[in-house]
């Protein structure tokens, strides 16, 4: 089994008595995964086996252990709900690397270059179900928020499929579709905790915004990423530049465009022109970065967190509300 640390967003946290407990739990969520990918049926144990076995950040599942820190951490009904909201991740990975015709996630093969179209949707398909089925036992308020999150997970994508319509504010949509497609399950990991641990129920609002704003951030900074010099995140920039992803620093270009800002057009026709030779990227990367592009979806980025921050400022102080400020630092901090 791959050895699952703690997100390295939460590593640094200075209480060694929360740090075990979270570690702790962690491995029960991890041991828990696996039994609930395992299947009789040998392609479908090995398909939905096949991401849960290739490590990953486990970020949901660990704030749901963290934020039931408020509560009663030790509760079964807690490590149930981490693992619900990792299978619901998978799952939408599954249905992502579909629709994006991804060929590697988490430094192995995608289930589709693997196994084809139909078994990836299929499996995230059992994915979900099985998600379903774990969390079947956790009360009415966790099974309404389970469902809530799972259809806006999909309208996110279908938002994001078919774009804004005439008329709309397109930043305005792309925000609305990191919020559904990333920012609702973080916002749900994050109540989750709190509704299942027994913790007090005035601190389900401000995680909820907390990690709904998180999320928002959380995919924000990897736009800046993405047109940034090669650094330690990994990513290799242009990625989603090359292949037509919209990202806020190329929104924020064609919204210059529209109003006549020099050079804008020009830079604009450079990307949509495809970007499949390697000097045409590198060239479009550096008009991105000498236009302050990605100075100003950091600055978004960072008020999305600032605000996350602002929102959990309800909570008790001591290690729990501390560690979410860490958190939401570490996130801004990716880009450095």
């Amino acid at each position: 089994m791959t050895k699952i640390q703690l997100p390295k967003q939460l590593r640094k946290v200075s209480d060694r008595a929360l740090l075990k407990s979270l570690e702790t739990g962690l491995e029960k969520v991890e041991e828990q995964l696996l039994e609930a990918t395992f299947h009789a049926d040998r392609i479908a144990g090995e398909a939905s086996r096949h991401l849960v076995e290739a490590g990953g950040k486990r970020v949901r599942p660990t704030l749901v252990l963290l934020t039931a820190q408020l509560g009663n951490p030790n509760l079964q009904e807690v490590l149930d709900a981490a693992v619900v909201v990792e299978l619901t991740h998978l799952a939408t990975l599954y249905h992502d690397d579909v629709m994006d015709d991804a060929p590697t996630r988490r430094g192995v093969p995608t289930a589709q270059m693997k196994w084809g179209n139909s078994v990836a949707i299929l499996t995230g398909d059992l994915l979900f179900a099985r998600a379903s089925q774990v969390g079947s036992h956790l009360g009415q308020a966790s099974l309404t928020l389970q469902a809530d999150t799972f259809e806006r997970l999909c309208l996110g994508q279908l938002h994001e499929t078919i774009g804004p319509a005439d008329g709309d504010d397109v930043i305005a949509h792309y925000i609305q579709v990191l919020a559904d497609k990333t920012g609702s399950l973080i916002a749900a990991s994050a109540r989750l905790g709190i509704i299942l641990s027994g913790a007090p129920a005035e601190y389900e609002e401000p995680m909820r915004v907390f990690g709904e704003k998180i999320g928002v951030a959380f995919q924000l900074i990897d736009d800046v990423i993405d047109i940034s010099e090669a650094g330690p995140s990994g990513k290799t920039p242009g990625t989603d530049l090359r292949a037509g992803v919209p990202t806020l620093p190329v929104l924020l270009l064609r919204r210059d465009a529209a109003a006549g800002v020099a050079g804008a057009a020009e830079l604009v026709a450079l990307i949509d022109g495809g970007l499949e030779d390697d000097s045409d990227l590198a060239q479009a990367l550096a008009a991105l970065r000498d236009r302050g592009l990605g100075e100003q979806a950091y600055a978004e980025a960072k008020r999305w967190a600032d605000e996350a921050v602002e929102a959990i400022q309800p909570l008790p102080n001591g290690s729990v509300k501390l560690a979410l400020e860490q958190f939401a630092q570490a996130v801004i901090d990716r880009s450095n």
